[in-house]
């Protein structure tokens, strides 16, 4: 299976706008998810192994991160014509057997993906209450066929020192994952 890091924007990066539709057709844009205290945006999918690996965790921490005023978004921008396991009719049902309890977005013309330099699934982006990047990187250092737990270390270390008014974290180690299924001609210039 190819790797894919993600891009690494630099910390500070304002949070690009959106609005997208969740698994149910609503609308829900930056400003459902954005709050006081921060959020994080993840851009991930249905059939990636790297996902997979991590999506039980992934469902616990939004759940706890969440219920601590974390706001937190899925957005899936796999070109779903040519990877129907990624299409809005399988993201509904992704969110009904792993138990997300936050919005899953589906990205149709991917402009959101490049607005974010998002490169992977998983790529996680997690900004302040002012919309600023605070962490970009992995959720932790354990990957589909290695013998590291999963435990979401990295991103739950960043998310504990964003709500605690603390520095962000100086280590902030890429994330790796499937790269974004790009529909024919649109892959971004930024990998380039």
């Amino acid at each position: 299976m190819a790797e894919t890091p993600s891009t690494m924007p630099p910390l500070g990066m304002g949070a690009p706008a959106f609005a997208l539709p969740d698994t149910s057709g609503r609308v829900v844009t930056l400003e459902d998810v954005a709050t006081e205290r921060g959020f994080l945006v993840i851009f991930m999918c249905n059939h990636c192994p790297f996902v997979k690996h991590l999506r039980d965790q992934l469902a616990d921490f939004g759940r706890e991160y969440q219920a601590r005023g974390l706001g937190v978004v899925g957005i899936s921008s796999n070109d779903a014509e040519h990877y129907p396991a990624d299409s809005p009719e399988a993201m509904f049902r992704e969110v009904a057997e792993v138990g997300y309890t936050f919005p899953y977005l589906y990205d149709a013309d991917q402009s959101v993906a490049k607005a974010y330099t998002a490169a992977c699934t998983p790529d996680f982006f997690l900004f302040d209450g002012d919309r600023q990047l605070f962490y970009r990187g992995q959720f932790d250092s354990s990957r589909p066929g290695n013998v590291v737990e999963v435990t979401g270390h990295d991103l739950r270390a960043a998310a504990d020192s964003l709500l605690a008014g603390r520095e962000a974290p100086a280590q902030q180690l890429p994330s790796i994952g499937c790269n974004i299924k790009w529909k024919p001609g649109n892959a971004p210039d930024y990998f380039g």
